[in-house]
């Protein structure tokens, strides 16, 4: 592998402090914004130092942390901020399924961040000046059904629970699309914007065409610390929150979702914490059991190599994993590109935030894919389901209606 693979030159980085931002989505201009916010705080990005589309396969974060190795360890950096996310970033997006093609990697050539206080920015080559227009709302959104009807999605979570009283799973998530089509090209920045104000709990983010807000972090990797928020059991905002935490299939499917996390992270960590039981993450739409699981890696493993041996989680796949994604590749009829996939950042030294694409859409033109999915379990009901998964995406449709 050669040094920063077919860069004719390597990176000349520069990061400087400066004075507060403000919005950090606002001052995205139009074309092909990166984001990662949560709070007012985060990573936005524009342009492009360098970007790869990483082979799809079982390898495929092997040969995106050597890609970035080579990009990283060839540049020359300046970097007068030193906290996680400063120096050079790069956004990622990888698909649900490592069979599936279109995982990708850029460093942005301008990135604004903000983290406990401190702002900054960080330049690559020639500083230019990036024209932000005025932000579009893009019309009048008209829906379709994605690879799946109402009923037939109805029909394939009773079949996933034929299979699970059956004896060959535990669990297992099925996602649906839906399609939007608007009158005119659907600005990311619009999303980005309405997303961030609605569920500030959320990570805002936009990677390649990706857009949504999720609630569920993955891995943030600093130093050698890393903590994950394990979400699963899932009733709409309103209900009696006793209700959840004394649901059996509920608590069930919370009690997978952290087994594996825990059995993911515990050979790369020296110590790890994990709750003894859930608490309750309510979001404007829907709350959630949820645990957060913290622990310090034994050795100098990236945050890549903690989401290698993380996904995916039972959150998104469901228990055994390698049945649960034959079963989603036999009952849910679509690929799911970058749905329930890792999005997030990682700079040089291995430090970044990952979440779980969830509560997104894939925007092409003027045209979005929306994407919701439900944890099935032996108990499951096709219409309680379905009614989770609207709920869900009412996440995206607000979005893109305002």
């Amino acid at each position: 592998m050669s040094v920063a693979l077919g860069l004719q030159r390597p990176l000349v980085v520069r990061t400087v402090p400066v004075d507060d931002v403000g919005d950090l989505i606002a001052r995205l201009p139009d074309s092909a914004p990166y984001a990662w916010v949560r709070h007012g705080d985060g990573l936005v990005g524009w342009g492009e130092a360098a970007g790869v589309t990483v082979p799809h396969g079982p390898g495929r974060f092997a040969w995106a942390r050597a890609w970035l190795n080579s990009i990283f360890q060839a540049a020359d950096i300046h970097d007068e901020v030193r906290l996680p996310g400063s120096g050079p970033v790069a956004f990622g997006s990888f698909t649900f399924d490592p069979g599936s093609p279109g995982s990708t990697l850029v460093v942005p050539r301008t990135v604004l961040a903000r983290r406990d206080g401190r702002a900054w920015l960080t330049t690559i080559g020639e500083e230019t000046l990036d024209l932000v227009t005025p932000v579009r709302t893009p019309g009048r959104i008209r829906y379709s059904d994605g690879s799946l009807t109402s009923m037939e999605w109805e029909h394939a979570v009773a079949t996933a629970v034929k299979e699970i009283t059956g004896g060959r799973l535990d669990k297992v998530v099925l996602a649906r699309d839906l399609i939007a089509t608007a009158d005119r090209r659907i600005d990311p920045r619009a999303l980005l914007a309405r997303l961030a104000s609605r569920y500030p709990e959320c990570y805002t983010f936009s990677v390649g065409g990706l857009v949504g807000a999720t609630p569920e972090l993955l891995v943030r990797h600093t130093g050698r610390a890393i903590e994950s928020l394990v979400l699963a059991g899932t009733s709409p905002t309103g209900a009696d929150p006793a209700d959840l935490f004394c649901s059996e299939k509920n608590q069930y499917e919370h009690v997978c979702a952290v087994t594996s996390v825990r059995d993911a992270l515990a050979p790369l960590c020296e110590t790890l914490d994990v709750p003894d039981r859930p608490e309750l993450l309510v979001l404007p739409n829907v709350q959630h059991l949820a645990s957060r699981v913290t622990g310090r890696l034994s050795d100098g493993a990236s945050v890549l190599d903690v989401v290698a041996a993380m996904h995916p989680t039972a959150a998104v796949g469901g228990t055994p994993t390698e049945t649960a994604l034959e079963v989603i590749r036999e009952l849910e009829d679509m690929d799911r590109g970058g749905y329930a996939g890792p999005v997030g950042w990682i700079d040089a030294r291995g430090d970044g935030e990952w979440g779980i694409a969830l509560r997104c859409a894939a925007i092409t033109g003027d045209r979005a894919r929306l994407f919701a999915g439900c944890g099935i379990m032996g108990e499951s009901d096709p219409a309680g389901e379905l009614a989770e998964a609207q709920a869900k995406l009412r996440v995206m449709r607000y979005a893109l209606e305002g």
